[in-house]
């Protein structure tokens, strides 16, 4: 019995320790540009979230925006996730444009620190981000707003942005009308103006403020409503893993294009020193890892067109060289073909002018070297076949009337002469007839 008792007490103590203990928040913070590797750190964060039952997920942003494919993947998580999701714009100075406006309003609770803000979410092409050009306004009450200035096809993606944003004002609450004009409009609010505006649900300084205010509140999930409880709970920052570091390296265009260049390079030098080995292998590790990052961005296939001309008309010139000609094609193609490569006008998703400039011109000079090296071995004398032979220097190894046998190229050949040759004198090969040297005298062609 006493045993019974010890064990009855031991696990009551465990439990009240238990339900003791302070929660724990996780935070899962985004900053820059939203894109693949974004999408993929946050998913595996909301699912820790669930596995650990945390009360809460805190989703906190400094992001100009993103690509409208990895924001779309995030509102699925949080519209399916079984863990209430506070979106929140910290710390001051940070913003939550474009990208970042939806995942605010996707969000179970909105927040936002003083001195941020939101808002300019009118889609640009794929992305969801930049400075878009502010298109007609509508009326944004009935989601027949005006068309957008442009295309038709940019038409459509406002009109869908706009029914989009407007679903999730409705589902969490929220201001339909801003949301309108935010993606046909591109406003903007400060953090004030959201609160008043029924954008945001509250406003504070840090995570820690944001969980106080926050415990007791009612979150509505599904069909239902949940207390928040987060008396104690104390906020616990989501690290990035290694794979969703490297995913970010290799996704940013920069750094793909980078590799992708590299891994010319190595194949090229394995070319023209086979057996070495490492720089093939290096090469190919470099193109395949930039073919997959490449792959997880919106690729505008003229630019991808041009860039693969470029980059083969500079091989062709290493192989073949043209004195400067496919070179030259060759450096312009791979700039013009970098500058179009995304499909995509997002803050941070680019490709930057501080790396193709530079890309370009050591492409051009490593091309400048092989043209010089060319022209150099073009003006040298021929060291092979029956060129090089000509004008040689025979000597005679026996008498010769017409023909007999002579020592050249540290062998003895067969020759004939315009001149009787005694034996030791020397000749100059003037001709090559087969396997027959006709040479002439060194005599007769100094004038004697």
């Amino acid at each position: 019995m006493k045993l019974i008792r010890v064990l009855i007490g031991a696990c009551a103590g465990l439990l009240f320790a238990t339900q003791a203990m302070p929660a724990e928040v996780p935070v899962a913070r985004i900053e820059g540009a939203i894109g693949p590797a974004s999408a993929a750190y946050f998913l595996r964060a909301l699912e820790q979230a669930r596995t650990r039952a945390a009360p809460l997920l805190v989703l906190q942003m400094d992001t100009p925006g993103g690509l409208d494919t990895a924001m779309r993947e995030m509102i699925r998580g949080i519209l399916a996730s079984p863990v209430p999701v506070a979106a929140f714009v910290a710390p001051s100075g940070a913003r939550a444009a474009s990208a970042g406006t939806y995942l605010i309003y996707a969000s179970h609770v909105a927040a936002m620190a003083p001195g941020t803000n939101l808002g300019a979410a009118t889609p640009v092409r794929i992305g969801m981000g930049g400075e878009p050009e502010r298109p007609a306004q509508g009326d944004a009450k009935d989601g027949k707003g005006g068309k957008a200035g442009g295309s038709p096809m940019e038409a459509k993606a406002v009109q869908d942005a706009a029914a989009y944003l407007r679903s999730l004002a409705q589902l969490r609450g929220r201001n339909a009308e801003w949301a309108e004009a935010a993606v046909r409009s591109a406003e903007s609010l400060s953090a004030a103006e959201a609160l008043a505006k029924n954008v945001v649900d509250l406003i504070a300084a840090d995570v820690p403020e944001l969980l106080a205010k926050l415990d007791g509140r009612k979150v509505r999930m599904g069909e239902g409503e949940i207390e928040l409880g987060l008396a104690g709970a104390h906020p616990v920052v989501v690290e990035r893993n290694w794979k969703e570091r490297v995913l970010a390296l290799i996704s940013d265009p920069n750094v793909a294009l980078l590799l992708m260049m590299l891994g010319v390079y190595g194949l090229l030098f394995e070319f023209y020193s086979p057996g070495m080995a490492v720089p093939g292998v290096v090469g190919g590790i470099c193109l395949l890892l930039a073919a997959y990052g490449l792959a997880l961005l919106p690729i505008n296939f003229v630019g991808a067109a041009l860039l693969v001309l470029g980059i083969g008309l500079m091989v062709a010139e290493a192989f073949a060289p043209s004195f400067g000609v496919l070179g030259i094609g060759g450096v312009v193609a791979f700039v013009a073909g970098s500058f179009m490569l995304l499909d995509a006008d997002v803050p941070g998703i680019e490709v930057s002018a501080a790396l193709v400039v530079p890309l370009a011109i050591v492409s051009a000079a490593a091309l400048g070297g092989i043209a010089a090296f060319a022209l150099r071995a073009r003006a040298r004398p021929p060291a092979a076949g029956v060129e090089s032979m000509l004008g040689a220097a025979v000597e005679a190894i026996e008498d010769i009337e017409r023909e007999g046998m002579v020592h050249a190229f540290g062998e003895t050949w067969r020759a004939r002469t315009s001149a009787p040759l005694a034996r030791g004198a020397r000749a100059r090969v003037r001709a090559v007839e087969g396997l027959v040297l006709v040479v002439d005298p060194e005599s007769i062609e100094k004038g004697v």
